[in-house]
């Protein structure tokens, strides 16, 4: 079976909106159907699947559809030749849709490891290999988003502003504790940062001090200040001042001694 286009993200790139489309029991044996069909099927397929009406059965495919979990398109199921208009047809669509609460990325920072495993220069050792394409994977996503809203060369305010749904989009959770400065209240890859603390909070400090190169953000820095609870960085004016004395030391890692999860 070709891979289906991607379907559109879900309505303001919202997965958990898109998973509980499938709250409904109806739609769930609908939409495991199309998966195991390996083949677009038709709306009376899904009825008969489901036990209800072809027309109560477009309802909720095209509720699915709406979701980012399937695709529609005109077509020949079983690919037999009809006369006439060609049916509808569904199946599922390309769209990755992954659901945690609080937000964990650990595919972000897979993509860094695997890219520095194949782009390891001569002389250069994995930690610094990882190091530097975590910042360069920063720059790219930094960059990609000023390409994007245009934003031009702001002061630190204004560049965290900025910043700031490009940092919820990479699952942070940013709040901005003072005009020039946002702590980060979680860390996308708590679990990894749990296994080797060290590597994974300087790898987020490279990747962020990337992002901040390419939206260049004029007079803001990621800063290391690791913090129970919360992310191993701040983004902040070099003249800001850093948190209380003994919080920056009062534990290694992300998040950790935080609240559960």
């Amino acid at each position: 079976m070709a891979t289906p286009p991607a379907s559109p993200a879900p309505p303001d790139d919202d997965p958990v909106a898109a998973v509980a489309v499938l709250a409904d029991e109806q739609r769930r044996r609908m939409y495991a159907f199309a998966r195991r069909a390996r083949r677009p099927v038709t709306r009376e397929e899904a009825a008969a699947e489901a036990g209800i009406s072809a027309k109560l059965a477009a309802f909720h495919l095209d509720k699915l559809v709406a979701a980012g979990l399937l695709h529609a398109s005109y077509g020949n199921p079983g690919g037999a030749r009809r006369v006439g208009r060609r049916p509808k047809v569904y199946q599922p669509a390309g769209t990755d849709i992954r659901v945690s609460i609080p937000e964990r990325r650990p595919d972000v920072m897979a993509g860094i490891l695997l890219d520095a495993v194949l782009a390891q220069q001569p002389g250069e050792d994995a930690r610094a290999a990882a190091l530097r394409t975590a910042r360069e994977h920063g720059r790219a996503v930094g960059a990609a988003e000023r390409e994007r809203v245009r934003p031009g060369r702001l002061g630190p305010e204004r560049s965290l502003t900025a910043g700031e749904p490009l940092l919820t989009r990479h699952g942070f959770e940013p709040e901005r504790h003072a005009p020039t400065c946002i702590r980060l209240l979680n860390c996308p890859f708590h679990q990894l940062a749990a296994r080797s603390a060290d590597l994974v909070c300087r790898l987020n400090h490279a990747f962020l001090a990337g992002m901040l190169d390419g939206l260049e953000a004029a007079g803001v820095a990621a800063v290391l200040a690791p913090h129970p609870g919360r992310c191993c960085v701040e983004l902040r004016a070099p003249g800001d001042a850093p948190a209380p004395a003994g919080e920056e030391t009062a534990g290694p890692g992300c998040e950790r001694d935080a609240l559960p999860g």
